[in-house]
């Protein structure tokens, strides 16, 4: 595995079109003042020591060492070694609504957003179980496969969005067989394994009681949480409310009588959202006081600096920049490599 340990440092490379813009100005406004003495061919004659060549040459040489002690700043580096990490934990997959009906604002700014702020904030505190995401409407879809990477969940779930699925509606059901498909191997015989889901419970066309029997067969536990409340709210999209076929605005509501249900078949528990909190925190708690399970992650242990291999080029090429004269050497006539011909 190749990496920069210190990747923000490559911005600087940035700065080596910047020098060749400037040496070809001066160059030009170098060119243009000589004319005024001659022409070039005269001049060449009457100045037999001067040496464009070296001076681009040498240019060339400092760009060069520039850009490798600017990799080298960037410090590359190479992975050496894995190492298998064994701790113990438990599988979550949190499954969450991205319907139309999640645009609701009795949560501010909307429902939608609450729930990435608070999926946010409970991969910050994880340490050592692994995550998941399935995002869902008419249709379930995998936006993260299990993992134990919470930087690269949390940048997954600020792309949460109504967009991720084509298909509108609430198919509850199918989200949770998609959940318990994406589960890994390694903890199929054991009981640490959980499911999430966040919704506002208005469930289309599926049997969810049914897969959470299913879910309930297999070890795995359904923590469900509420978002929205019992009154409902609008949804607003584009600064336009939804209105059904009879021209009367749409309103969304909590429907809690079955989440409730659907955690109680499989063991695990009901959390309505409030306006201070989604619920994760309290769901997490109870999720600590689980069966945790023997959990292996495979990681690079080292990895190989790079960077001296790098800097000892550059020198190289400062060295030769600062040995090679911006003149001829008349004493050198006979192998000066840059004599016209």
């Amino acid at each position: 595995m190749f990496r920069f340990a210190n990747p923000q440092y490559l911005w600087l490379l940035l700065a080596i079109p910047v020098l060749v813009v400037l040496f070809g100005l001066a160059a030009h406004g170098r060119s243009r003042r000589l004319a005024r003495f001659g022409r070039p061919e005269l001049l060449e004659e009457l100045m037999p020591e001067v040496s464009t060549g070296r001076v681009t040459l040498k240019f060339i040489l400092f760009c060069l060492a520039v850009a490798l002690i600017v990799l080298a700043a960037a410090r590359p580096q190479f992975g050496s070694k894995l190492r298998e990490e064994k701790a113990q934990g438990i599988e979550m997959m949190l499954t969450v609504d991205v319907s139309n009906s999640m645009l609701a604002e009795d949560f501010q700014p909307n429902r939608l957003e609450r729930t990435k702020y608070a999926i946010g904030k409970l991969f910050e505190g994880l340490k050592q179980d692994r995550v998941g995401l399935v995002v869902f409407a008419g249709e379930p879809k995998v936006q993260l496969p299990i993992t134990s990477d919470y930087r690269m969940a949390k940048a997954f779930a600020r792309k949460i969005d109504p967009s991720l699925v084509s298909i509108q509606g609430t198919a509850i059901g199918k989200a949770l067989e998609q959940a318990l498909l994406a589960f890994s191997s390694d903890t199929e015989q054991s009981h640490g394994r959980v499911i999430i889901l966040i919704t506002d419970g208005e469930n289309h066309d599926d049997d969810a009681l049914a897969v959470a029997e299913r879910a309930a067969g297999m070890g795995v536990k359904i923590f469900t949480i509420g978002i929205g409340t019992p009154e409902g709210a609008p949804i607003q999209i584009g600064g336009e409310f939804i209105k059904d076929e009879n021209g009367e605005m749409v309103v969304s509501k909590l429907n809690e009588e079955m989440l409730a249900r659907i955690a109680e078949i499989t063991g695990g528990a009901y959390v309505r959202s409030t306006t201070q909190s989604i619920g994760l925190d309290e769901i997490v708690k109870a999720i600590n006081e689980m069966e945790q399970t023997e959990l292996s992650t495979v990681r690079f242990e080292e990895f190989n600096e790079q960077y001296q291999y790098l800097l000892i080029a550059a020198l190289v090429l400062l060295l030769a920049e600062f040995l090679l004269l911006d003149r001829r050497n008349p004493l050198l006539r006979h192998l000066n490599i840059f004599r016209e011909k």
